[in-house]
């Protein structure tokens, strides 16, 4: 076994799953002159830079370095690192910014300090603002700054100038200008404010949530630290209150009509009225309304509705150049692009995010199969597709160029292009590590229902050996595991290396396959989402013999830790061992937007809660179950674990409880622990297979 600095799983660690170095976050100038984007230096440097491309010549600057601007290591506040939480962002220095219309203007906070630099001149410069600053935006024209700082939401001249407050909470259970806990975590919004075309007036987010559970999370470890104490809204409890407003930077003040529970998010452009979308808490109606920003007043421009749930699509609503609004709505099964109440893409093609909308709409979409994902370009004369090699795309798009990033099997990280129309002009670097793996892997369509799967055999695996089983999903709904991009199985073939045949399925609930398949987990997550791991297990091993349904184990986290924890507990006739890591065991802990969305709301559905949740199974346990969950988790709490760990202890079944001091729903981070956290589980897996632990081997 080797433990040192080449490892495997060190440098993956490192290199967060070889993310490190890859540019993301592309904004394109208007005039398509310029394209601005964040990447760390290295592929083991974890501090983001805001880059500079110029499209003409092709040259790479840093426009924005935080070694420099900061001369120091980077402080976040607690606020700051809430939002990085619900994110799931792990890098650290410029990990995002926002732009004028111009992409001109970039403001971002480093250290809660607010940052300008100009993408012309290369300037940068601090602001003298209020300290603790999240989420600073400049207005489009360029002129000021809005950002939040101490429970405010205050403005400053984009030249350091009359910072002022321009809304200010009045109270700790009140807040302004920033997302709430579950639109942050569950809807895709990380904002709460939203500026008008000509930065006189914001669009703004109050948020109240004296009513919501509070819940409070202590460190063990540490008896002498104060716990964290959360608003957290449970399945069946009280949400924040949301409301809206637009303030001008005159002092004045409209509020706005908002009669849903959920505000989902807003967009504001020249282009027409503000628009903004709204759910009920049953998520049963999606309702895009234009807002009168003199008055107030709400119109009802489109509405969806659903018998058990309407999506949330990133990008939509919005206008088109010529003021048609522009949705994603299901029809015969698919989710279409709608614009100005037509569907204009086919039944074959699901959209799953609007980029970009002018005169035509960009926007991603998978066709007959889920694994990819395509850049598709509608406007009055068709639909092209930008993307033209197998694997997994994103664009974004300014003036007439747009940036083009694609992930494939073919190879590692992702390859980066500019074109202007649809011819290249440019490439953007990637200083990602290349991970020292590469997939022994089989992508498969099997069974009755054409559950898409992925199976890794070890390298060098010669035909005849008989190998025990790794299930490794996630499995549940809102997330695709199979995909096609290399990136996406290098851990797995890991695993796979340590002597086993590694299988991961993506079965009903999950993206890219119509409305239909993701519903069909309505109200029966569990029994639905397991029944599609047990039959990819015994297709794939009909076809493929090597696969010892002797020894079949399953590990996964969040959702995955769940489903581990249901398949030892519900089908030990075929799961032998179970890693679940932090799993919910009990979905009256989990919260409102995502559970009710499948379960419906607890008061009207104890049955459903009581079946899907893991509690009443305790007794049931008779194969080897390790849980694991960091103490620190203000997402899926402790609380989940320790509720079915002492259930299990009360009927007398023995497991095992390993708890993460210090540790969120994110997993460790520091290169030696992650390191020494997979191999624990390796060993742990094959002592309770019975398999000798020779082949736990670190591949350099």
């Amino acid at each position: 076994m080797t433990n040192d600095d080449t490892s495997f799983l060190r440098l993956q660690a490192r290199t967060q799953r070889f993310t490190l170095g890859t540019p993301r976050g592309f904004q394109v100038s208007p005039d398509g002159r310029r394209v601005l984007f964040l990447r760390s230096a290295s592929g083991e440097d974890r501090q983001h830079i805001l880059w500079r491309l110029d499209v003409e010549t092709g040259e790479e600057t840093r426009l924005a370095d935080p070694a420099a601007l900061l001369g120091g290591l980077e402080e976040l506040s607690a606020e700051e690192r809430a939002r990085r939480e619900r994110s799931r962002e792990q890098g650290g220095g410029v990990v995002g910014n926002a732009v004028d219309a111009d992409v001109r203007v970039a403001a971002f906070a480093l250290s809660g300090k607010v940052f300008v630099a100009d993408a012309e001149t290369g300037e940068v410069r601090e602001l003298p603002t209020a300290v603790s600053v999240i989420d600073p935006r400049p207005d489009p024209t360029g002129t000021h700054v809005a950002y939040v700082a101490a429970n405010a939401l205050r403005v400053v001249g984009v030249d350091g100038t009359n910072d002022r407050v321009l809304a200010e909470s009045d109270g700790p259970d009140r807040a302004v200008g920033v997302a709430e806990f579950i639109a942050a975590e569950e809807m895709g919004r990380s904002r709460g404010f939203w500026w008008s075309p000509d930065g006189t007036r914001l669009l703004v987010a109050f948020v109240d949530k004296s009513q919501v559970r509070r819940w409070h999370i202590a460190d063990p470890a540490n008896p002498e630290a104060e716990p964290n104490v959360v608003s957290y809204p449970a399945a069946g409890t009280d949400n924040a209150t949301v409301r809206l407003a637009v303030l001008g930077l005159d002092g004045s003040k409209v509020d706005v009509e908002l009669a849903d529970e959920y505000f989902v998010t807003a967009h504001w452009s020249s282009r027409g009225k503000p628009l903004i979308a709204t759910q009920p808490r049953d998520q049963r109606r999606m309702r895009v309304l234009a807002v009168d920003a003199d008055t107030g007043a709400t119109e009802v421009l489109a509405e969806d509705v659903d018998d058990r749930w309407v999506e949330i699509v990133p990008g939509v609503p919005a206008w088109t150049e010529d003021g048609r609004l522009v949705r994603v709505a299901v029809a015969d099964g698919a989710n279409r692009l709608v614009v100005d109440g037509k569907e204009v893409t086919p039944p074959s093609l699901q959209v799953r995010s609007v980029l970009d909308v002018g005169a035509d709409v960009l926007f991603t979409a998978s066709a007959e199969d889920p694994t990819q994902v395509h850049v598709y370009r509608w406007a009055e004369d068709g639909i092209a597709r930008l993307s033209t090699v197998d694997g997994v795309h994103g664009a974004a798009r300014g003036g007439d160029v747009t940036v083009l990033s694609s992930w494939s099997l073919e190879h590692a990280g992702p390859r980066v292009v500019v074109l202007r129309g649809t011819e290249q002009v440019a490439t953007v670097g990637s200083f990602a590590v290349e991970p020292p793996l590469v997939p022994n892997l089989r992508l498969m369509t099997v069974g009755s229902r054409g559950l898409r799967v992925a199976l890794l055999y070890p390298t060098g695996h010669r035909p005849g050996t008989r190998l025990p089983v790794l299930l490794d999903p996630y499995g549940g709904p809102h997330a695709q595991r199979v995909m096609s991009s290399r990136n996406a199985f290098v851990g797995p073939q890991w695993l796979a290396d340590q002597g086993f045949a590694v299988l991961v399925a993506d079965g009903r609930g999950t993206p890219g396959r119509g409305a239909e398949w993701e519903r069909e987990i309505a109200f029966d997550l569990a029994g639905v989402t397991l029944a599609d791991q047990v039959d990819a297990l015994h297709a794939v091993a009909a076809e493929h013999p090597d696969l010892d349904l002797s020894a079949v184990a399953i590990r996964g986290w969040s959702y995955g830790g769940y489903l581990s924890a249901l398949a030892v507990l519900r089908r030990p006739d075929v799961f032998h061992a179970a890693i679940a890591g932090a799993p919910v065991t009990e979905w009256r802990l989990y919260d409102t937007h995502y559970t009710e969305r499948y379960l419906g709301h607890p008061d009207d559905n104890k049955d459903v809660y009581d079946r899907n949740s893991l509690i009443d199974d305790a007794p049931k346990l008779e194969r080897p179950l390790l849980i694991i969950h960091g103490l620190a988790d203000d997402n899926v709490v402790v609380a989940h674990s320790v509720r079915l760990s002492s259930a299990m202890v009360a009927a007398g079944r023995p497991h095992s409880l390993l708890p993460l001091p210090g540790v969120t729903h994110l997993t460790p981070q520091d290169d030696e622990v992650a390191e020494n956290f997979m191999l624990m589980q390796v060993r742990w897996l094959r002592d309770a297979l019975g398999v000798a632990n020779e082949a736990v081997e670190e591949t350099s």
